[in-house]
């Protein structure tokens, strides 16, 4: 079976394709990128990935995103260095793609659809998206702005929405749970799409979608749902995000938002770790502890900061922001290390 490693843009044309193929292929694996830097970031994160698999047999695909002549080179000389058969389709409708997709075979380029509307047209014969007939209409009216198909263009607007809004997890950190996040909602608004005044009534029902993804037993605040939530994928995840400063254990995160929230509440429910940590793209340290450290002194020795015992912050000024966890934790980890 051939493994598929399917890169898409961060908006709900690229969201949408990526429900697309979540229907076309068995085995798939999923990655998000804005333009700049992230799209190199994850092109040598899927190589990576590709090197050290046991498969055979892959397809790169890549929607939504148009990409420049250095990084299609880039890409195109990669895989002719792995001996391995792999084929390389990007569908993509940005006419800033138009120079790279007369020099490359694999880029498919279209200007006047949506690449929903071309990943939809293309893998439709391979197998039937027929149920998403109507809703790659309203995506296709709403991305390439087709304002007189109005009932289209106004769902596709509020669907836009439920993904622009889609910011409870941090998809640095949680990317497959935030993946299925972005598709919990636009599934829970697809099955709207046919009813009366469906913007309006995706309109209303977007924050009761939300918190059907985190409900579990009982009903809460969203941000209350939200933080339990991620509490729970911290501690089933700890092993992953673990660090150690000197003979102390502790978690690190990136921009998790409430921080101090689910920082106490991490260690509350995990009592052998002894201190909470979380970075962010500014370079700014928030550090919560449970009476096991001062993380005062640890901000103040480490990260130039300082606060009180069990709330502290301070800032890393030689962090390099990046878009992958493990090359954030490795930084954090030579941080620390000095101190060790």
């Amino acid at each position: 079976m051939k493994k598929v490693y399917h890169l898409s843009h961060i908006d709900l044309d690229g969201d949408s394709c990526q429900l697309l193929t979540h229907e076309v292929f068995e085995n798939i694996e999923f990655f998000n990128a804005n333009y700049g830097a992230e799209v190199g970031e994850r092109l040598n994160q899927i190589l990576d990935l590709i090197k050290n698999s046991n498969e055979q047999k892959i397809l790169i695909l890549i929607t939504d995103l148009n990409l420049s002549l250095d990084e299609a080179k880039f890409l195109d000389d990669s895989i002719k260095s792995i001996d391995k058969d792999i084929e390389i389709l990007l569908l993509d409708h940005h006419k800033s793609g138009q120079e790279v997709s007369q020099k490359y075979s694999w880029y498919f380029l279209d200007t006047n659809r949506s690449a929903t509307k071309i990943t939809y047209d293309y893998f439709k014969t391979a197998k039937s998206l027929d149920k998403f007939d109507e809703y790659v209409e309203c995506v296709n009216a709403y991305d390439i702005w087709l304002s007189d198909k109005k009932t289209e263009f106004e769902i596709g607007k509020v669907l836009a929405r439920y993904v622009m809004s889609a910011k409870e997890l941090n998809r640095v950190m949680f990317a497959n749970e935030s993946f299925e996040y972005i598709l919990h909602l636009i599934k829970s608004g697809f099955l709207e799409v046919d009813k009366k005044d469906a913007h309006i009534v995706l309109d209303d029902k977007l924050h009761e979608f939300k918190k059907s993804f985190f409900k579990r037993d009982k009903n809460d605040t969203l941000e209350n749902l939200v933080s339990d939530y991620i509490v729970d994928i911290l501690s089933a995840k700890k092993d992953e995000f673990s660090i150690f400063y000197k003979d102390k254990k502790g978690l690190l995160t990136y921009s998790i938002g409430n921080s101090s929230i689910i920082g106490n509440d991490f260690l509350t429910k995990n009592p052998e770790f002894d201190f909470f940590l979380d970075i962010n793209s500014r370079k700014n340290i928030s550090l919560r502890a449970n009476n096991k450290i001062d993380v005062s002194l640890f901000a103040k020795e480490v990260f130039e900061g300082g606060g009180h015992a069990n709330a502290s912050g301070g800032k890393f000024s030689e962090f390099k922001d990046s878009f992958i966890y493990e090359n954030i934790k490795r930084q954090i980890e030579e941080k620390l290390l000095e101190y060790s």
